[in-house]
């Protein structure tokens, strides 16, 4: 008789797909996830467990760089399988003992969920089987203001995040947004950005001969050029 494996099934939302509705339990009192971020960005985040030493650096590199997520109109919310007063005691713990990289007496005021039945964590894929069968990978998901997921972000449990890389990606999509662009390899404000391609064989033969402002290697590749203050003013207006 041959043995039968059970592959356990990992549900996961996908770029584009309405992010999955929940309440929780959270540090900041309960929330209705995502419609009373509704408006804004938001970044839901998860970490394995509290007082481990990769999340507690995460953590304070959050905490202290909140008010750049602030002026991008991004709220953070996180997320780990422990309970609330495990949350508590850990965030606690962070801003009264631990030191990293300059970084001291650092208050998280951002929204950590509960989530002991890993209710949350399963509708968003963060229990990956093959990593942790109890604990949640380092996910990341970006939400825009009408709730949509625009991109996500998986790291396994030993690699802390890159959090220029984090405010990278927002700054990218909203500058996609707000100017119907996309953003080339390693793109940064100011830096060129990538034109979509041309509607009609006119268009693209004034690209070609100079006549449009953009530059062209061909038909296919065109670029311009975005002063960097005019897409700061753009992502980091009130909404």
């Amino acid at each position: 008789m041959e043995a039968t494996i059970e592959v356990q099934s990992v549900s996961m939302p996908r770029i584009g797909d309405k992010a999955p509705a929940f309440k929780a339990v959270t540090t900041q009192g309960e929330i209705n996830f995502p419609d009373q971020f509704a408006g804004g960005w938001v970044i839901l985040f998860s970490h394995p467990a509290d007082f481990t030493p990769v999340c507690t650096s995460e953590f304070m590199t959050f905490a202290s760089r909140e008010a750049e997520f602030a002026k991008l109109n991004c709220k953070l919310v996180g997320l780990s399988v422990d309970g609330l007063y495990s949350h508590i005691a850990w965030l606690r713990t962070i801003k009264d003992k631990i030191e990293f990289k300059g970084m001291k007496n650092v208050e998280v005021k951002f929204p950590l969920i509960e989530d002991i039945t890993m209710e949350v964590a399963r509708k968003y894929g963060m229990i990956q089987p093959g990593e942790s069968s109890t604990k949640a990978v380092r996910a990341v998901f970006f939400i825009d203001p009408k709730g949509t997921i625009r991109a996500i972000i998986y790291y396994p449990l030993s690699l802390g995040r890159n959090f220029d890389e984090l405010l990278r990606v927002l700054a990218a999509l909203q500058t996609a947004d707000n100017f119907s662009v996309a953003t080339p390899a390693d793109w940064h404000p100011g830096d060129d950005v990538i034109v979509p391609p041309a509607g009609s064989c006119g268009a693209a033969k004034d690209r070609m001969e100079g006549k449009d402002q953009v530059n062209c290697g061909d038909w296919f590749f065109c670029t311009k050029k975005i002063e960097k203050e005019k897409v700061l003013a753009a992502i980091h207006k009130k909404k």
